[in-house]
């Protein structure tokens, strides 16, 4: 099951709206949900050492996965940083791309085409090992 919402929008009290019953509405993703009884069925030990952690444990390890995105997110900004800064014609060139953006989108946008350009002429390390005969 997915679990991001339906509706994004809340009401008086910050929570999400959903049905009378004031639960929230989930979108459901027919193929997601499709891969995750695939998973399950392959690996029902895995599926009932989950069903028996605690609720408590349960969020933490799903806090730890944001965190984790995060911090790889950051790892990745960092190192486009590193390499536009080491090459200060490529830095000016994105940023003719995007200087009809607003000001505070600019950024964010530069860094997204320059990473999205360096992760596709810049061979992933792992791919360049590969194997030798």
């Amino acid at each position: 099951m997915s679990l991001k919402r339906s509706d994004k929008t809340t009401n008086g009290n910050g929570a999400a709206s959903g049905d009378a019953s004031g639960e929230p509405k989930y979108r459901d993703n027919v193929e997601i949900n499709a891969k995750i009884d695939a998973y399950i069925q392959s690996n029902p030990k895995e599926l009932a050492y989950i069903q028996g952690l605690p609720r408590e444990r349960l969020e933490r390890m799903l806090v730890l996965q944001q965190v984790n995105k995060l911090d790889r997110r950051e790892r990745i900004r960092a190192g486009v940083m590193k390499q536009l800064e080491a090459n200060p014609e490529l830095k000016e060139a994105y940023k003719k791309l995007v200087k009809n953006l607003p000001a505070e989108q600019q950024e964010r946008a530069m860094m997204s085409i320059a990473s999205r350009t360096l992760r596709t002429i810049t061979p992933r390390q792992q791919q360049s090992k590969g194997a030798r005969v």
